[in-house]
């Protein structure tokens, strides 16, 4: 006789959210819709594929820095019912205040072989903790120099989405929180599912871990709201060879001012910031991805590969390949 009953489902994937002080809605938001989309058919939203839950470290909701409250909905025990368990970092202004059990609950998880991810500053969580000791970690450019003061011994990148070292995950933060999400429900439901996931949430495709973070410079140097904005173009137009004239145009404002404002600001002009961007994009690109010499020219701005082997050999004493061999050497 046929059970009307419908078969359980087991997860594949089960996550545990441990939110922080003040922490960061929009990476947690992120990350539990990819988990919501990716756990079910089109967007139903049954917890069937995967199942997540909010530990309760507070006693209670749990405030974000944008002032919204989320209600745990899960005790903060049982470390192992959990293949993955996410930290979303807050505020550090006035010093990140973690309470003492949520960090004794990560040691106790990470001794057991749980797996960590910090999302954010959550990597600050981490470290403190002692959990990245020996671990290559992903911190925010933003919040780079506050990691290397407080911790530095740890190793850290800041110009890629995100980092898997063995047991850890860390992430930059922001919208990268949604492509380290795709990269654990590829691995754990499968590639379709990520793709799905991420297609509903109007990305394209999965973005591996290397994906590049925006320049450090950027808004680390800039106090000038109009050469903000300029560095934000060259950014983005770093593969074109546009003049600099065409980037006054949308920015209402003449080349001469725009280099006096420049100087003043930053201390170099337009042409020189983006000569210096794309020799920093260019030593990453070479160094951390398999593009070849002509692919990387191309992403740098340049016509042809010759040009580009010129340039990089006047700026760094080698060639492109060396400097991709000098790249390996030193990860070695």
């Amino acid at each position: 006789m046929r059970s009307n009953a419908r078969q359980k489902v087991e997860p594949k994937l089960r996550v545990g959210f441990l939110l922080a002080p003040k922490f960061t809605l929009t990476a947690f938001a992120g990350f539990v819709d990819a988990l919501r989309l990716a756990a079910d058919e089109g967007d139903r939203s049954r917890p069937q594929l995967a199942r997540w839950a909010v530990l309760d470290t507070a006693d209670g909701p749990i405030l974000s820095s944008c002032g919204t409250s989320v209600v745990p909905n899960a005790p903060l025990e049982s470390p192992q019912d959990y293949d993955y368990l996410v930290v979303v970092g807050g505020l550090l202004h006035g010093g990140q205040r973690v309470p003492a059990r949520l960090t004794a609950f990560l040691q106790e998880a990470a001794a057991k072989g749980v797996k960590l991810i910090g999302l954010c500053t959550g990597s600050f969580v981490l470290a403190r903790a002692g959990l990245l000791d020996g671990y290559l970690a992903c911190v925010s450019w933003f919040h780079r120099e506050e990691f290397v003061a407080e911790f530095p011994e740890c190793r850290i990148v800041s110009n890629q989405m995100f980092v898997a070292d063995r047991d850890r995950l860390t992430c930059a933060g922001g919208t990268s929180v949604v492509h380290l999400a795709a990269h654990l429900i590829e691995r754990s439901i499968g590639r379709a599912s990520a793709v799905k996931a991420l297609r509903i949430m109007i990305e394209e495709q999965p973005l591996p871990s290397r994906t590049l973070q925006p320049e450090e410079v950027v808004s680390v140097r800039s106090t000038d709201t109009t050469v903000h904005k300029a560095m934000l173009l060259l950014e983005q137009q770093l593969h074109s060879p546009a003049p600099i004239e065409e980037l006054c145009e949308p920015l209402g404002i003449g080349r001469r001012q725009l280099e006096r404002r420049f100087q003043r600001d930053v201390g170099l002009s337009p042409a020189e910031y983006r000569t210096k961007l794309r020799l920093e994009r260019a030593r990453w690109l070479l160094q951390n991805t398999d593009l070849d010499v002509t692919e990387v020219s191309f992403e740098c701005g340049f016509h042809d590969g010759a040009s580009f082997s010129r340039f990089v050999r006047k700026a760094m004493g080698m060639s492109p390949r060396e400097v991709r061999q000098s790249g390996r050497v030193e990860a070695r």
